[in-house]
């Protein structure tokens, strides 16, 4: 395993992250959880993502499980918070109220006194930026919060909430969007910003859900055991299972046979290109999974095969945002 600094801190994380978004308490039983987190250990994985509102909190439940009897000081353990977790109008985004309670509540979860790193899932534009803010800086105080980040945050949002954590004496040290070959969107604005602020990027969907593993096919339906393949967690790639899409896709396969990867290495280790990057978060719902993407750690690609792909993905690739309002 490779590790790498997290933003302008000194917290140190290990550059492949696992995550269990769609997986823990909801697509694999637990059991399968538990057998992905021992793996990860086993391969040398250091730092753990989670969120309280997946899979209606139960994620971390399962997560705080599998890492229990873990010595606390040997991983790194990120939440988030923001989305809602309850019935109640008090129970979403970004008051204060919210912040403390989902805290509180996360940390009882993961069977843990503090979290590493606390990350607000979203920018709420309903709550005044100095409220969430004073409320992180207050958790970071109290030591249930070692390190504060954001998640799908804007340039111009990350811009004013580091500027505004410096003035409550604490950091902004990382954003976690979503990044890969197809998706491409923080490279124009969030990346330039987060290196001027000082924030690095944690990126989530690295393997475009699993796409860019090569496992999908044009013309064909999805393997009923895959995400894809799956009634609820597939939702949420429908739009990148298109035959354009998945042709381009193939043609990377003599690019990562090439250089003795597999589809989903390189994918992996092109998102780790970007000096940016300190993590990419994988999921995974079998250990070999696991087993097979920590081996992209440490790999570097030089320019010839980022230009290759480059010319076989073309168009597909998204480099802009759709222009939607936030609120």
């Amino acid at each position: 395993m490779e590790f790498r600094r997290l933003g302008r801190s000194g917290l140190t994380i290990s550059e492949i992250a696992y995550g269990n978004w769609l997986t823990h308490g909801g697509q694999v039983e637990e059991d399968a959880a538990l057998a992905c987190v021992r793996a990860a250990l086993d391969a040398g994985i250091t730092t753990f993502d989670t969120a309280d509102v997946y899979a209606g909190t139960r994620a971390e439940s399962v997560l705080g499980r599998a890492l229990e009897g873990q010595r606390r000081s040997s991983y790194e353990l990120f939440t988030k918070v923001y989305w809602p977790t309850g019935p109640g109008q008090n129970d979403r985004g970004l008051s204060r109220k919210h912040i403390i309670e989902s805290c509180h509540a996360s940390l009882q979860r993961l069977q843990t006194d503090y979290v590493d790193l606390y990350q607000a899932h979203r920018y709420d534009s309903s709550v005044p930026l100095e409220e969430t803010l004073t409320a992180f800086a207050d958790l970071v105080r109290a030591g249930k919060v070692l390190y504060i980040g954001v998640s799908e945050w804007r340039a111009e949002e990350i811009a004013a909430g580091a500027a505004l954590a410096r003035d409550l004496g604490i950091h902004l040290i990382s954003n976690q969007p979503q990044y890969s070959m197809l998706w491409r969107v923080i490279e124009q604005e969030v990346v330039p910003t987060s290196e001027k602020e000082g924030l690095s990027q944690i990126v989530w969907s690295p393997l475009a859900q699993g796409v860019l593993t090569g496992k999908y096919r044009p013309g064909e339906q999805p393997p009923a055991d895959s995400r894809g393949g799956h009634a609820e967690a597939g939702k949420t790639m429908r739009p990148l299972l298109s035959d354009d899409i998945l042709r381009r896709v193939q043609q990377l396969r003599p690019i990562a046979d090439d250089l003795g990867l597999t589809m989903a290495q390189l994918a992996i280790a092109w998102v780790l290109q970007n000096s940016n990057v300190a993590a990419a978060i994988i999921g995974a719902t079998r250990p070999e999974q696991v087993h097979d993407n920590v081996k992209a750690a440490g790999v570097r690609l030089d320019d010839d095969v980022h230009r290759h792909i480059d010319d076989v993905l073309g168009d597909v690739v998204v480099r802009e945002p759709a222009k939607t309002a936030r609120g």
